[in-house]
This record gives C-alpha cells, sequence and structure tokens, in this order.
C-alpha cells in the first residue's frame, strides 16, 4: 500500500521539484548527454554490452560517493577477477569523473529515474546479480524491484545525516518496509548499528566495518600535476599556500579577505581556492577581484605568470592531489553552509585540517579528530585568521595535526577490504543454483 501510494505521488512530486532540478542542470552543464538513460531508455550498443554478463550494479550519487564506489570495485574485482560492474551516477560532474577514471571492466551510465516503469526497464536492460548503493541512496522502487527479482541489495559505507535521520525517524512507518528488504548494510561506527536497527534494517544484517572513504590502504596522492601548474606560474615549493577545499557561496570571501590580512605578514603566501561547484568559478572570480586579488584560473593556467594572488580551480577530479602541495587546509560547507565536506583526503595527503562548526555530514569523525588534536574547528572568520596565523608560524603544530589525524584514520584501515567480502558472501539466487 505505501509503494503504491509512492508511485502515485511520484508524478506530482516530479512537477513540483522539476524547475529546481532542471535549473541545476542547466547550471552544471552537460545534461543533455545520455539523458535518456535518466528514463530507462539504452542505445542498442550499451545493451549489447551489458547482455554479456550479469554485473555488479553500484549505485553513487555525487563525486564523493563516486569515489568510493570505484575504490570498492576494485576490491570486489581483486576477490572476484571476473566481476563486471555497472557504475551509475546522478550529477553531471559525477557522471564525467566515473567516465574518466573507471577502468574497462566498468560500465558507467546514469541512474534511472525511481519510477517503477523506468525502473523495470533499467533492470530488464543490466539484469543486475547484485546492487550496491553507497552511503545512503535507498530508493523504494529500486529495491523492490531488486527484491521481486531475489537480487540482493546492499548498503555500503552508510551514513545518516543528522538531518535524515530525524526524517527517517518522522516518518519510519515510510521508510522502514523498504529499509526491511535490504540484505546487508555495513556502518561506519558501531553506534550506527542500532540507528540502522531502529529504522527497519535486521540487526543480524548490519555489519560495522569502518568506512571505505576513510581507508588509507590503497588511496594514491600525486602532487605532480599540481606542482607542474605551480611551477608554470612561477611558484616553487617553498612559498607558503593556504587552500580553500570545496567550498560554498560566501567561504570564498571570507578566505580572500583572511589571505589579505595574513599576507601582511606571510608575503609570499599564495591562495589556492576549490569551490565545490566547479561551474560557479566565474562567479567566485569576480568576488575574488572585487577584493582586489589577480586571479588565475586552472584550466588557463598553461604559461607562466608571476602575478597571481590566487589560484581558482575550475575543473573536476583533482582536488585530492592539490591537497598535497598546501600548507594549511580549510575544509568547505563548514563556516557558513552546513554540512561540511571530507576531510579525510587532506589528512591522506598529509596536511592539516581546519574546518567551521557545521561538519554535520561528518559528525562522528570530526569530534575524533578534535578530542585527539587531529583538526581545529573554527566559529568565525575572525578565529579562522588567528588559527592560520599560529598554524603558518609553527611547522611543528602542522606536523603534530597530522600524525594525530593519522592515526584516528588508522582505525578505518582495512574497511574496503571487509566490506568487498561481505558483499560477495551474499549471494543472488541466481548464484546458488
Amino acid at each position: 500500500m505505501i509503494r503504491l501510494l509512492y508511485n502515485l505521488l511520484w508524478p506530482l512530486g516530479l512537477l513540483v521539484f522539476l524547475p529546481s532540478y532542471l535549473r541545476k542542470m542547466l547550471r552544471r552543464g552537460g545534461y543533455r548527454e545520455k539523458f535518456g538513460q535518466r528514463l530507462g531508455i539504452y542505445d542498442l550498443g550499451l545493451r549489447a554490452r551489458l547482455a554479456n554478463h550479469r554485473a555488479t550494479w553500484i549505485h553513487a550519487v555525487s563525486v564523493g560517493e563516486v569515489g568510493i564506489a570505484l575504490k570498492l570495485a576494485r576490491q570486489l574485482r581483486a576477490l572476484q577477477p571476473d566481476l563486471r560492474c555497472v557504475l551509475t551516477t546522478t550529477t553531471t560532474t559525477a557522471f564525467a569523473l566515473a567516465s574518466q577514471t573507471a577502468p574497462p571492466w566498468m560500465e558507467v551510465m546514469y541512474n534511472p529515474l525511481d519510477f517503477w516503469p523506468v525502473m523495470r526497464r533499467a533492470f530488464a536492460v543490466m539484469r543486475p546479480a547484485r546492487i550496491v548503493l553507497i552511503e545512503a541512496e535507498v530508493w523504494p522502487n529500486l529495491v523492490a524491484e531488486a527484491h521481486a527479482r531475489r537480487i540482493p541489495v546492499m548498503l555500503a559505507n552508510a551514513r545518516l545525516s543528522p538531518r535524515s535521520e530525524q526524517r527517517f525517524r518522522w516518518f519510519r512507518f515510510l521508510v522502514a518496509p523498504t529499509f526491511r528488504l535490504l540484505d546487508l548494510v555495513c556502518v561506519v561506527e558501531p553506534e550506527d548499528v542500532e540507528r540502522w536497527a531502529f529504522l527497519g534494517v535486521d540487526r543480524a544484517r548490519i555489519q560495522q566495518t569502518g568506512s571505505v572513504k576513510y581507508d588509507a590502504g590503497d588511496v594514491a596522492v600525486d602532487p605532480t600535476g599540481p606542482v607542474a601548474v605551480l611551477h608554470a606560474l612561477n611558484i616553487d615549493n617553498r612559498r607558503p599556500v593556504l587552500l580553500g577545499g570545496s567550498t560554498h557561496p560566501g567561504e570564498e570571501e571570507i578566505l580572500a579577505q583572511t589571505f589579505r590580512q595574513l599576507r601582511a605578514e606571510f608575503v609570499d603566501l599564495f591562495l589556492v581556492l576549490a569551490p565545490r561547484h566547479a561551474e560557479r568559478a566565474r562567479e567566485v572570480e569576480r568576488t575574488l577581484a572585487q577584493l582586489g586579488l589577480r586571479i588565475g584560473l586552472r584550466s588557463q593556467s598553461n604559461t607562466a605568470d608571476d602575478n597571481f594572488d590566487c589560484l581558482l580551480l575550475d575543473t573536476t577530479g583533482e582536488l585530492r592531489n592539490w591537497y598535497a602541495v598546501a600548507t594549511v587546509v580549510f575544509i568547505g560547507k563548514s563556516l557558513l553552509a552546513h554540512g561540511g565536506q571530507n576531510p579525510a583526503e587532506v589528512i591522506l595527503a598529509g596536511k592539516p585540517v581546519v574546518f567551521g562548526p557545521h561538519m554535520e555530514n561528518f559528525a562522528v569523525f570530526t569530534q575524533s579528530l578534535i578530542e585527539r588534536s587531529a583538526a581545529v574547528q573554527v566559529h568565525s572568520a575572525n578565529q579562522l585568521h588567528q588559527v592560520m596565523v599560529d598554524l603558518l608560524r609553527d611547522p611543528k603544530a602542522r606536523e603534530r595535526l597530522v600524525a594525530n589525524a593519522r592515526n584516528v584514520l588508522a582505525t578505518h584501515t582495512g574497511a574496503t577490504a571487509r566490506t568487498a567480502k561481505l558483499i560477495l558472501q551474499v549471494k543472488s539466487e541466481q548464484e546458488q543454483e
């Protein structure tokens, strides 16, 4: 009955949210490419490739989840060498990144909309052996269709933000029937077990594995590209670099103002800003220019120029490597916006982490960092300035932060292997026959 109501209301919901959805797609660009896949419409070439095997379907919404999906897929392939994967994404930036980095044994597609006729067409073409959802992407029709076809559905690196958990608790009677159909839920922290069990997941199907996102096992950071770009700009490795990663509106202006103040003491300081959404680059460039900064764009940084104060990363998929050339990193979506971004990649690059008061999406992890003196949290622009002064003055303080942070990350070592092993232990009906 609940699923029937969901499908009856789905077209109405689409009409309500369609304008904002289309605006977002237009702003980010690339929306026309393979748009039919969102409606379960696939070309003959893709159909032919998918017909040759029963693949593991992994779904990851955006860029961050794609990184987890690729990492997990490589581990699955290591355990099962003939494994084939379909990786679906929702955003155009995630699709572009996945397409650039996916191995030959993986097909990258857009995720079909969760409307029952669309989802049925997608299942008929993909014929998955299993489905792995990354973090929190549990859709009613997808899960119900898989259950009807006796295809196991698993949630890897399961994450509940405070807002999502509260919303699920309010509507537990609606979401519990879907969560009860999950065959495996791999959670990050021990306390997550009870949270997911309360929402309807069978406790016996919940396993605490640690975080794939924080597992440093096979994460490679390659600073070669960033070093070459900085060299082209006549910036050598002796100059300190302040980097703002995955910033949101308003945070770039605060970092730019902080940078200008810091230059009074640290005259060689260089600023690198990476907006969370690369399509905002021109907007950010105008804001910085109004503050009197000379800005270079990463996409146009192939000629030498020693007049830049700031480099704006208007590209996608290379932020992890840029962390490696920073002196201090500020994590965006944490000072003015809510939720935060993943600090683990900064730590893996061996750099000290600073973030604002709003790290809700990584609450347990960031609390561990704070408690173990492994990161610095600030609550205002003035405090941000003072913390940056202290860290830029004191290399030993930066080293202590990084060492403590790596100890926190160590608790998640092996999470990818543990998750992959559990996933492959859940057999579909076809595999059991």
